[in-house]
């Protein structure tokens, strides 16, 4: 298999199904945005972090292919005339929602509680999980925004939604583990 067709020179692209739209489709920024975000959580796994959050993430960097995948398919051809699925797509479940606010709560035991906003940086690591945290807001607004227009599993708003809270918190416990200031945001009183 060639990685190039040429078929997306005249600004095109095929969605799952076969249905062809204009690379600033909607959906296409969508899912393009999902992308950037697995790619940036490619480069947090890849830094010197603990084995079980390397390995979560992997698992979440899966979950975001499928949430891809989801975003990627024509609503239109996606099921049969009786309502059966046509094209063998991957599910986002609670189960996978319930997994990132377990972490969550797991980690949340270890810091300290928050009085404060955070500015992000203190560490690189931790810079990467902000860049992360914020890519993964900006699928979420987009996908919300395809929602409206063209509903598709609302496990998959769910999942980002949370997911962007599981990298705030992941974020401040890599603060912690890598000795890493957390500079909390105070704002200055007006002169």
């Amino acid at each position: 298999m060639k990685i190039y067709t040429k078929t997306g020179d005249d600004g095109t692209t095929a969605l799952y199904g076969g249905t062809r739209v204009a690379k600033h489709h909607m959906r296409i920024d969508s899912y393009g945005t999902v992308d950037e975000l697995n790619s940036w959580l490619g480069l947090v796994r890849d830094q010197k972090i603990d084995a079980p959050t390397k390995q979560l993430l992997a698992k979440i960097q899966d979950k975001l292919f499928t949430v891809g995948a989801i975003l990627a398919t024509d609503p239109k051809k996606a099921l049969l005339k009786n309502g059966r699925e046509r094209l063998n797509i991957p599910k986002i479940g609670s189960a996978d929602i319930v997994t990132l606010e377990k972490e969550m709560d797991k980690m949340e035991e270890t810091l300290p509680p928050m009085t404060h906003f955070i500015l992000p940086g203190g560490h690189t690591t931790v810079s990467y999980c902000h860049i992360a945290r914020t890519i993964c807001r900006r699928a979420e607004r987009l996908a919300v925004q395809l929602y409206e227009k063209e509903p598709f599993d609302d496990h998959v708003l769910s999942y980002l939604n949370r997911l962007s809270d599981y990298l705030f918190v992941l974020a401040r416990k890599l603060s912690k583990d890598l000795h890493a200031e957390e500079v909390k945001w105070i704002p200055e009183k007006g002169k």
